[in-house]
């Protein structure tokens, strides 16, 4: 059964840790202001400053870090800095009973994709595709933080998961299905591919989105996925955008899911504003949706988030 973190209330605590590459640290902290700004106390991990070349520190020093972070009571979300690459190897240091029995909330996106699916299949815990401390801006649009804070700050179900204005979801295989999600980054997905980490896609709606790759990589990953059977075994498929992606060869984003994704036959909507996009919808991993492409919608079905 899922575990549902705690509302997130202002003045709570949040914990801040880099996971995968490391961030400068004036970003560093001028997002952590613009955090405290929002009414939040903040923690920093040991290892968040920490830069050895293209990781925050060893894979142990990032993996104890989250681990205290779900070990202090005081703490009720872990925010990463960022995504970039190493998240992965982080996973074999984490103790998955200690997480599951603190649930925290968890959010971010990209490299984060891979730490998000696994402490939903490892420990059960709702996770959020969603905002990275980066993300905590000026600019940010004001979108990003409604959806962020009705995932971990609202209490209610039936929600509707709505792109902004002007930018539709588009249905492109007729159906009507209903599972919990599960996904995020392509390419840091299918890097967990043969490992003890692979993303369990049984009876769930897979949702996918990148950022910057040529669209002949795309491909590659795509059917990697494919050939793993991860098609196959989920229930509906949720193509999101892909944020600056490249045309390649005379193919077009859109032409590679109109080409390989909807031949598979499984529910599908595209055109998701989320994660790498300027737009940033919030995906709850692990909480059940219905997917129905004949109304073009959405909706989660229960709270994302329980009440003390």
């Amino acid at each position: 059964m899922p575990i549902y973190p705690s509302i997130l209330k202002k003045g709570d605590t949040i914990g801040i840790v880099t996971l995968g590459s490391p961030l400068s640290s004036a970003t560093i902290n001028s997002r952590i202001s613009v955090v405290q700004g929002l009414g939040f106390q903040v923690v920093v991990g040991n290892y968040v400053y920490a830069s050895d070349g293209f990781l925050a520190g060893t894979d142990e020093q990032r993996a104890a870090d989250l681990m205290n972070m779900f070990l202090d009571p005081s703490v009720r979300m872990i925010l990463p800095t960022r995504g970039g690459v190493g998240v992965a190897g982080i996973l074999p240091y984490l103790d998955y009973r200690i997480i599951s029995a603190n649930p925290k909330i968890v959010t971010g996106y990209s490299d984060i994709s891979v730490l998000l699916n696994t402490l939903y299949q490892f420990s059960d815990l709702v996770t959020f595709s969603s905002l990275l401390l980066i993300d905590f801006s000026m600019t940010t649009p004001a979108y990003n933080y409604d959806q962020f804070f009705e995932a971990t700050s609202l209490y209610a179900a039936p929600r509707l998961i709505l792109n902004p204005p002007d930018i539709p979801l588009i249905s492109k295989v007729a159906g009507n299905v209903t599972g919990p999600i599960v996904g995020g980054n392509l390419t840091s997905i299918v890097d967990t591919l043969g490992t003890a980490f692979e993303i369990d896609t049984r009876g769930s709606i897979l949702f996918l989105e990148d950022t910057h790759e040529p669209i002949n990589r795309v491909y590659r990953m795509i059917n990697h996925l494919r050939l793993a059977g991860k098609f196959q075994d989920c229930i509906g498929i949720i193509m999101g955008q892909c944020s600056g992606c490249q045309t390649a060869y005379g193919k077009s984003y859109d032409d590679l899911i109109d080409e390989v994704i909807v031949p598979l036959g499984k529910p599908l909507i595209t055109n998701l504003a989320a994660a790498h996009g300027l737009y940033k919808a919030a995906i709850p991993i692990g909480v059940t949706v219905n997917l129905n492409t004949y109304t073009n919608t959405l909706t989660i079905l229960e709270p994302t988030v329980s009440l003390p």
